[in-house]
């Protein structure tokens, strides 16, 4: 099934690919490497690219700064995109996510400034705390690398499963080693996991895609993630050799402002968390 789900996302990501790139054209607006064009920044919907609205509509202009949100639904063509020039930032992932992205695909991008924290939490739809999990209970968890093995800790950090020492982020179910419920997992794309609520008992929603699904993680999750020295946090991207573009170096400063926090706090009221 893991292997089965990554070529199907695979699949869907050369699509995005294909659609991403066409939206965003071919003129060097994007690009990190010239600073006279829009800045244009790939993001999830929420809450990446409302932060970066945010900031354009209300920041941007004050400090120079042309700002360009583009939209993408899955976690690939951020990268992409970012690494062939079609955009000049991204602002959608965490360092695990991007370590284990440029191992694998011999991509060349880097972090520019940490903005926020979105816990990762445990949804369902069949129950209403998690001591009502049922023996042999199935839970959907995303199928990429580090969003699973971040899902089994969480699992584990509640109790529901004990899983081997020193696995760190490459965790699958095969390194669980006490499952008292006998949990089974469903191994999905991280943006089909809040589409399977009504499917399986349970499923791990990363918070982007739980905000996009009308879930409040502060209210809905039944264990959320914690806050404290999670190194989980979401940031601004590069290729690397564009940390220094001026259009880069205004919007780190504008998304570690006092306004865009105070945003943060107001619009999300704890589902998302400003990590500066």
């Amino acid at each position: 099934m893991r292997n089965t789900a990554k070529i199907t996302t695979a699949v869907l990501a050369a699509g995005a690919l294909t659609l991403g790139l066409g939206a965003c054209g071919s003129g060097d607006s994007g690009s990190g490497s010239g600073s006279d064009g829009p800045l244009v920044v790939a993001a999830s919907p929420a809450p990446h690219a409302e932060i970066l609205t945010f900031v354009k509509d209300n920041l941007a202009k004050k400090e120079g700064l042309d700002l360009e949100v583009k939209e993408f639904t899955d976690y690939v063509t951020p990268n992409t995109a970012t690494q062939d020039g079609s955009v000049g930032a991204n602002y959608f992932q965490n360092k695990p996510y991007l370590d284990d992205f440029n191992k694998k695909n011999g991509t060349d991008i880097v972090p520019v400034v940490t903005v926020h924290l979105e816990p990762l939490g445990l949804y369902s739809n069949k129950v209403d705390k998690v001591e009502d999990l049922k023996s042999g209970a199935t839970i959907a968890v995303p199928n990429d690398t580090v969003n699973e093995a971040r899902a089994l800790k969480l699992l584990s950090d509640n109790g529901l499963i004990t899983l081997k020492e020193g696995v760190g982020n490459s965790a699958t179910p095969a390194d669980i080693t006490k499952n008292p419920k006998n949990l089974k997992f469903k191994e999905l794309e991280a943006a089909q996991t809040p589409r399977s609520l009504d499917d399986v008992d349970a499923s791990v929603v990363n918070g982007n895609y739980a905000l996009e699904s009308d879930l409040k993680p502060s209210e809905d999750a039944l264990v959320l993630e914690s806050a404290k020295n999670n190194p989980y946090g979401n940031f601004l991207a590069v290729k690397r050799g564009n940390e220094d573009d001026p259009r880069v170096k205004k919007l780190a400063k504008l998304l570690t402002s006092p306004e865009v926090k105070k945003f943060i706090e107001d619009k999300y009221a704890g589902s998302v968390l400003a990590s500066f």
